[in-house]
């Protein structure tokens, strides 16, 4: 079976941000940002271009985002639009700009040695967006430590799912060299039909990690002000326990693993309920 470059749009992720966000002016503004991150995704991907030049691209990005660098012609308006936006908020030009780093190291094929370096790396291109939904929403700078662990989590479930997609079309394995060592993984075995013993192993691996990503998460519900950001962390953290199921049952080389229609209406319902019996509480009385 012969891959294809993807590009997801908002409604194919998984796990998409701003599902429950009612006010006009905020979903626009994560519609937004969501499309400056989606843009920047796609260049570091574009297999058409070298990486230096992915690089130029990126650090072009930021600059437009940044400095308001005159461009010729429509291309980059919705950038300037979003800096405003950004301006207007009151929000960090870090949650933007961040993301851009990690991407840069999605570019040049960065690879990693450790989980810590991994978990570093997911610090930049997925924590930053939990970060700035709870910006938008006004949360208490506290909640950014579960968030940075819940995001973290939330890309680390992501890769494993596309380990035989990224390494076939993009050349880049995420999974750190200190596992593909100790469990005696080649590159080659992560475009086979099926997982190898080794790379089930290192997959369960780092599948327990991430549990313990999420269990660092879960505190996150109960110290959020927002009812509509509450309900939204709680249904994420329900289908990220469904998928991390999943993928310890399934073999993410041998088929696509992903949520279905029953994943998600059990999501769904299970996080609306968490978050009706949600008690809320501090940090301090969490410790």
């Amino acid at each position: 079976m012969t891959m294809k470059i993807r590009h997801k749009n908002r409604k194919q992720e998984n796990f998409p941000v701003g599902m429950m966000i009612f006010d006009r002016s905020k979903r626009q503004l994560v519609f937004d940002y969501y499309r400056f991150a989606r843009y920047a995704d796609d260049v570091a991907d574009d297999p058409k271009l070298k990486p230096q030049r992915k690089v130029e691209q990126l650090y072009q990005l930021e600059d437009i985002f940044l400095n308001n660098k005159p461009y010729k012609g429509q291309k980059f308006r919705f950038v300037r639009e979003l800096r405003q936006k950004f301006a207007e908020f009151g929000l960090s030009t870090s949650l933007a700009t961040d993301l851009l780093i990690a991407f840069r190291k999605d570019a040049m094929g960065f690879e990693y040695q450790t989980w810590g370096q991994l978990v570093d790396y997911c610090k930049y291109s997925a924590a930053p967006v939990g970060r700035f939904m709870l910006a938008v929403h006004d949360e208490n700078p506290s909640t950014y430590l579960p968030a940075a662990s819940l995001c973290v989590a939330l890309q680390i479930v992501n890769h494993i799912q596309d380990l035989k997609y990224d390494a076939e079309l993009l050349g880049r394995i995420y999974l750190p060299s200190e596992l593909t060592e100790k469990y005696h993984i080649m590159p080659e075995d992560l475009r086979a039909d099926k997982s190898s013993p080794g790379l089930k192993k290192a997959i369960e691996k780092i599948m327990e990690k991430t549990r313990g990503l999420i269990k660092e998460g879960e505190i996150l519900p109960q110290i959020i002000r927002s009812a509509s950001l509450r309900a939204e962390v709680c249904i994420i953290l329900s289908l990220t326990n469904i998928m991390v199921k999943k993928i310890l049952k399934g073999d993410v080389l041998a088929k696509e693993i992903k949520l279905s229609a029953w994943n998600w209406l059990c999501g769904v319902t299970g996080g609306l309920i968490r978050s009706l019996f949600c008690k809320k509480k501090t940090l301090s009385e969490h410790k």
